[in-house]
């Protein structure tokens, strides 16, 4: 498919699908394909910790260790599918390829959690749990190799849909492109849970896991065939060769000549990268400086994840919590769209992508803040247990009469938990008094059990007990949970979509799919941060962690705005029309060049052979 050109505007209509109020009929095809596919993905993902725990009969810790590890995955290999999409397949193909094998991937995934597969008894246990377990790793495999390596690669090929002077449909087809991705995401999240509770199976009822899988499976084969419906319509860029090893072998090469010329005898160079001048192509050059500078610029942005990423963990009671996150944004996307930014321009403020980045970073910090408030109403109406220097001892009466206690620096009257500095404490009960020396560990609960009669064994108990009710049910209403998701989603929304729409538009033409993925990149990153934090900072209380997360938002915010105040806005397409312009001039100068050459050359052949005539007639 070829790019038809408007002669006057000399400007690149893509694609053969009709305008509909200014935009490509092709791009509801993709758009329905992404609300799809965030389905398929979301859907799968809400039961599969359960699916771990419950179906597969694994503890906590792996099942929560093999989940992170297929997330972290999920947004690893956006690097090779934008790779295989710009240097190889392209994007339409590598979408079509990469959602089938994501099809397989689902669709062995509910196969898996079918337990009359393997329930030769019919007491609805699988008997063969390794063939299930095998099954379903691989299916999550394929899964996160689809998910991930079409991610970069479908809002990439949406934006390719518009010509060049579409920028503002463009900049809106980034919004609803995002609207799609939480609008599956909000769906699934409730519909899924619904169908693992169901009951399904053939020789014993249980829940329906399979069913739970299927439907997601089902939604991402239908993501597949609404795709390629719109094929004919589309406009697809053909991939330009190997880019990323040629991108890597000019870096490298342009690091080698420069070490090389490192004497102060060399003249300095504007850039470090025009080192490479000597070997490579003067385009590729700047293609490779405008990803190098967009990147650069990325280097902040994992932290504004580390605290996104951490948004579940903010919710109290129940789990449908979550789903006031999509709900704000389906509703703040049209509002910051329709009127929020126009206000703004209409005040005669520059509100550029980078300062809309950088707000929504200061409004997630500000949300981290109010859950650090909400944190302390709830540690207000919780007990306080002990530190790693301290050890916490309850008395439990099993007798019939009434008893006195006394205990080293504490009320007699108050049996709750008693709070001691040391690991030896003298425990004296009753009248006349019996007294004991007890041993209690540091930084642990214990119970000690009064007999009845005295001189009878003192039995502490640590966790060989489970009291009905130790801790009373949390008071703090769920609505102070409502202002730090309101100010997360719209941090989520002026940086996270206004992100999407900056990397298409300062990307090169051969690399779209690659700056996307680079993109995708600082969200992995940003989870590993959070796991580091964490871990170094031990903090003891959760709001000292929530406080920490956005002071370090804030600090990363400020660099990022000093970053994106130095920052020059480019138009890849008019940078890389203008190196093509001074290549064309060049082979015409040098053809020029040449031509008066070979014209002379042909004169003194012909005049030679008019002197050798007259010489021979001579």
């Amino acid at each position: 498919m070829t790019d038809k050109k408007d002669p006057e505007k000399k400007k690149v209509n893509k694609g053969t699908s009709k305008e509909v109020f200014g935009y490509p009929i092709s791009i509801f095809f993709i758009v329905v394909n992404e609300f799809c596919e965030r389905f398929s993905y979301y859907g799968m993902r809400a039961v599969l910790v359960l699916y771990f725990t419950y179906f597969l009969r694994w503890d906590d810790d792996l099942a929560t260790s093999i989940y992170h590890t297929f997330v972290a995955l999920c947004y690893l290999t956006p690097i090779l599918g934008a790779i295989v999409a710009d240097s190889w397949l392209g994007k339409f193909k590598t979408i079509i390829y990469l959602s089938i094998v994501y099809a397989i991937g689902q669709v062995a995934m509910a196969v898996s959690a079918i337990h009359d597969i393997t329930d030769t008894d019919g007491d609805g246990i699988p008997n063969n749990m390794s063939f299930h377990v095998a099954l379903s790793m691989v299916g999550l495999f394929l899964i996160a190799l689809g998910t991930g390596g079409i991610k970069p690669c479908v809002a990439a090929f949406g934006g390719d849909q518009f010509s060049d002077h579409q920028d503002k449909q463009r900049r809106t087809f980034f919004s609803v492109f995002y609207l799609c991705i939480n609008g599956g995401s909000l769906l699934s999240t409730i519909i899924t849970p619904i169908l693992r509770a169901q009951e399904c199976g053939i020789k014993s009822k249980e829940s329906c896991y399979s069913l739970a899988f299927g439907v997601p499976a089902a939604l991402m084969v239908v993501a597949l065939l609404v795709f390629i419906v719109g094929s004919g319509m589309y406009y697809k860029d053909e991939p330009q060769g190997n880019i990323m090893l040629d991108v890597c072998k000019c870096i490298g090469f342009a690091i080698k000549n420069r070490f090389r010329h490192r004497s102060t005898r060399y003249p300095k160079r504007q850039h470090w990268m025009d080192w490479a001048e000597e070997k490579y192509d003067k385009l590729l050059i700047a293609q490779i400086k405008m990803v190098l500078k967009v990147l650069f610029l990325y280097i902040p942005l994992p932290m504004f994840w580390t605290l996104f990423d951490q948004k579940g963990a903010l919710v109290i009671q129940p789990d449908q919590m979550q789903t006031v996150n999509p709900i704000l944004i389906l509703t703040l996307v049209p509002i910051m769209d329709i009127f929020i930014y126009p206000l703004i321009q209409k005040c005669g403020l520059n509100f550029t992508p980078l300062k809309r980045m950088t707000v929504g970073m200061f409004l997630a910090a500000i949300a981290f803040v109010c859950a650090a408030l909400v944190q302390i109403e709830i540690d207000k109406t919780l007990p306080i247990f002990p530190s790693t220097s301290q050890s916490q001892l309850k008395l439990l009466n099993m007798g019939n009469n009434s008893v006195t206690v006394r205990l080293p620096g504490n009320d007699p009257q108050d049996l709750d938990y008693f709070t001691f500095e040391s690991e030896q404490i003298s425990v004296s009960i009753g009248s006349p008094e019996v007294t004991n020396t007890l041993s209690l560990p540091m930084g642990e609960r214990q119970t000690l059990l009064i007999p009845s009669d005295l001189s009878d064994e003192w039995l502490q108990c640590l966790k060989s007990i489970t009291p009905i009710q130790d801790i009373q049910p949390n008071s703090v209403s769920m609505a102070l949970q409502i202002p730090q998701y309101f100010f997360i989603t719209a941090g989520e929304v002026m940086f996270s979509v206004t992100g999407l729409e900056f990397s298409y538009s300062q990307a090169p033409s051969n690399m779209k799919a690659v700056l996307q993925a680079g993109w995708l990149l600082t969200v992995a990153i940003g989870n590993f941060i959070v796991l580091i934090v964490a871990e170094l900072a031990k903090l003891s209380k959760q709001w000292t962690e929530f406080v920490l997360f956005a002071s370090l938002l804030v600090a990363v915010c400020f660099i990022f705005s000093i970053m994106a105040h130095f920052y020059t806005y480019m138009d890849p397409a008019e940078i890389e029309a203008q190196f093509k312009k001074k290549g064309d001039d060049d082979e015409d100068d040098k053809s020029k060049r040449q031509r008066p050459e070979v014209e002379m050359v042909k004169r003194c052949s012909v005049n030679s052979h008019k002197e050798d005539d007259k010489q021979t007639r001579i």
